[in-house]
């Protein structure tokens, strides 16, 4: 898990993605400098992977599309929550229904079927749908579990420009990665040494 976000953004999870995995979809759509932005849910591939590798899908699930841009819209969701609970604000109330929505659409249970030849059967609809819902009501209850804990107070935004990943702070940090702390301290030196310079 650690190594395929290096390998794709050159940041490690930042602090607290481990833990929740809403965190960590939060943290899939990536601002780097020069204007450059990564998307580890891109494609129905990445998407299939980076719920793998959070054993919110077996190998096998085959997500397509429509349920990697279901995936997408959950995480601006998310985004938008975690954005306004860092900042203080009210939250927008179409975020907080896609949450409500995605905990409250997974069936409890297999649906009953009627073959004419075998009889009764119970199974989900569809197979791969039903596990990008599970998969999506696991998320959106991370999530609400995080806004509504004690650990919501630590959760805040990155304060490197561009970057846009969340955390949850520990101490003083206020970044999400090294790289991020060299580039902020870096900027806060620069903006010393023009004032002094101008002044």
């Amino acid at each position: 898990m650690k190594e395929s976000l290096v390998a794709q953004t050159g940041l490690p999870p930042a602090q607290g993605e481990v833990e929740h995995p809403a965190l960590a979809l939060a943290n899939t759509a990536v601002a780097l400098p020069g204007e450059q932005t990564i998307d580890l849910l891109g494609t129905p591939a990445q998407a299939n992977t980076w719920l793998v590798e959070r054993d919110l899908a077996p190998a096998h699930a085959d997500v397509q599309e429509m349920c990697a841009a279901q995936l997408r819209s959950l995480r601006e969701q998310i985004r938008s929550l975690f954005a306004s609970r860092a900042a203080g604000v009210a939250a927008l109330p179409a975020a907080v229904a896609a949450i409500n929505d995605a905990m409250t659409r997974v069936p409890t249970a297999p649906l009953l079927q009627w073959d004419d030849t075998t009889g009764p059967y119970r199974t989900p609809p569809h197979p791969t749908t039903a596990i990008v819902e599970h998969a999506l009501a696991t998320l959106a209850a991370d999530a609400a579990d995080l806004l509504t804990s004690p650990e919501a107070e630590r959760l805040t935004a990155c304060a490197s420009t561009p970057c846009n990943r969340f955390l949850l702070r520990q101490g003083r940090r206020h970044w999400c990665s090294v790289r991020c702390g060299d580039r902020a301290r870096a900027a806060r030196a620069y903006a010393r040494r023009t004032r002094s310079e101008a002044g």
